[in-house]
């Protein structure tokens, strides 16, 4: 059975409320993966990701980016421009909340015994991708960082790239909130740094296509695509696993 256990934590006297989650059938120590969800936060279609990418396999540490409580709130998407943005502008702030995240959340875990502490990953997905990269880019000690559908993948202050495992992004030819030149500066700036680095590009896919809750037809920015969505756990497990 699929459990999510709340773990609270508090950075720059705010209160944060990340999740745990993991199947407890499994007894064997498992690695973490970190997780960096999008501008949704921690709420209910987050963990539904949650729970598919974790399986048998990872214990996910989901980091809370935006305060205690914020994804049961309603939101507009100016809401969620306005905070997802205004946290992706603060790499400070990236770097030290999603490194609490990360030493709390692992510590709970650490504690129950559930965790191989050596073997950290992480993923993001779109802005959560954003945060994910720059805190690799901080030196954080993930062994590798996937991202889907990445949203501003650039780095907000250029010229300090100290990541330290290997990278994967999942992107869509045609997404429209990420295009192809972003992923082109980031592909620059990875092999510039003599990252191990690789993208896959599926070609005609837009924005949001391992987002359950996107669309799935029309002419939107975003659409959720079930078969790609599988293709890039897929493609994340074994990514991971190679690297392991």
């Amino acid at each position: 059975m699929i459990v999510e256990k709340k773990v609270g934590y508090e950075h720059d006297g705010r209160k944060f409320e990340g999740m745990i989650v993991y199947d407890d059938g499994v007894k064997a120590k498992r690695p973490v993966l970190f997780m960096q969800p999008d501008w949704m936060g921690v709420c209910s279609h987050t963990l539904e990701q949650a729970r598919e990418i974790a399986g048998k396999d990872y214990v996910v540490l989901m980091a809370d980016m935006f305060g205690e409580g914020y994804g049961a709130k309603e939101k507009t998407v100016d809401d969620l421009m306005k905070s997802s943005r205004g946290v992706r502008g603060n790499v400070p702030f990236i770097t030290a909340c999603g490194g609490k995240a990360l030493a709390v959340l692992g510590a709970e875990a650490d504690k129950a015994g559930l965790v191989d502490l050596g073997k950290k990953v992480a993923v993001g997905y779109c802005i959560g991708g954003g945060y994910a990269l720059e805190q690799a880019r901080a030196g954080a000690d993930f062994k590798a960082v996937v991202v889907f559908h990445v949203t501003a993948p650039n780095p907000v202050q250029p010229g300090r790239c100290d990541i330290k495992g290997r990278v994967l992004a999942i992107h869509g030819s045609a997404d429209p909130v990420t295009p192809k030149p972003q992923m082109d500066a980031l592909e620059a700036e990875l092999t510039e740094a003599k990252v191990d680095w690789q993208v896959m590009m599926f070609g005609h896919a837009v924005h949001s296509f391992c987002d359950a809750h996107a669309p799935t037809t029309g002419n939107s920015p975003q659409r959720y695509d079930p078969k790609l969505c599988q293709k890039s756990y897929r493609m994340m497990r074994e990514f991971f696993a190679e690297t392991l």
